[in-house]
């Protein structure tokens, strides 16, 4: 069932681990299916093309591993690895792809409801050394919510991956276009990116800002933008026809931003790293800020 916490300003949906999307790639507990800000909507979905829902990323969500989840290369063909927040995969394949759906052995849940916050626990079995006790909070104050993680390495291997949410933002569903701004608090050096997809040139690249000469047809793609340098965590999304904005702020550092869109939702993607030895654990937070332009 889908859960709603919210108050006078923002209204955030959440659905629960086994309800909607049943996908491999993204974490299953908290998953933010919509945000709202005084009934105008924020986010959309990844396709509005595709009638697979249930795998399609949508809202806020977040995944660990894009590139090689926990244990994927020590796994033989046919075995299971871990996907933090979802369960056990099952390897048929010989490299990973976070876009393939596979087989799943979903792990056990716990949730915790409150009129203004969730609550989810993730406690996952040993296998090829590694387990985890995943802990994520969502809570909604005024004009922000927050997602507070915990992790809690309980296997005999150390952890060593990342964490990005994946924001599909569009500012009372309107199409990306001249009226979107994306700020970072940092300069932006396109020559330092890994990969660069803007084959209509509609995206602009400024200073420490990103806009647009006109819609999208195609995705656009840019990776790294903080070119390896550990840069603040933050982004800013504002849409002057709605006159609202959105910021998201991460607690920790980020050296890796990835920024993903197509013509009707942008996603900038604030990654975190994680080196997490057994028996310890690590607490991290992001906070997202939503405030009307001319207030």
């Amino acid at each position: 069932m889908t859960h709603i916490i919210k108050n006078d300003t923002l209204e955030v949906a959440i659905d629960t681990p086994l309800e909607n999307y049943e996908g491999s790639r993204f974490d299953w507990t908290g998953k933010i299916s919509s945000v709202k800000f005084k009934s105008l909507p924020l986010t959309t979905i990844e396709d509005t093309e595709s009638k697979d829902v249930n795998f399609l990323g949508k809202g806020l969500y977040n995944e660990f591993g894009i590139t090689s989840p926990i244990g994927f290369e020590e796994t033989p063909m046919g075995g299971w690895f871990h996907k933090i927040g979802i369960g056990l995969l099952k390897k048929e394949h010989k490299n990973y792809l976070f876009h393939r759906n596979h087989i799943i052995k979903p792990t056990s849940f716990d949730i915790n409801y409150e009129n203004d916050k969730i609550k989810i626990i993730c406690k996952s079995e040993l296998v090829n050394g590694y387990s985890y006790i995943l802990k994520k909070e969502i809570r909604v104050s005024e004009n922000s919510f927050t997602i507070d993680y915990s992790l809690h390495n309980t296997g005999e291997k150390k952890i060593i991956t990342d964490e990005y949410v994946h924001n599909f933002m569009a500012i009372n569903n309107a199409l990306i276009g001249e009226d979107y701004t994306l700020k970072f608090p940092f300069p932006i050096n396109p020559s330092l990116f890994d990969e660069t997809v803007n084959n209509e040139n509609a995206v602009e690249i400024g200073l420490d800002n990103i806009t647009f000469n006109k819609t999208p047809e195609q995705q656009f793609f840019f990776s790294n933008l903080t070119g390896g340098k550990e840069l603040e965590a933050e982004w800013t999304l504002t849409n002057l026809k709605a006159n609202v904005g959105i910021k998201e702020i991460g607690n920790f550092k980020t050296d890796k931003i990835n920024l993903w869109g197509w013509k009707h939702v942008i996603s900038p993607e604030l990654f975190f790293k994680i080196s997490l030895i057994p028996g310890k654990s690590l607490e991290w937070s992001r906070k997202f800020e939503v405030f009307k332009i001319n207030s």
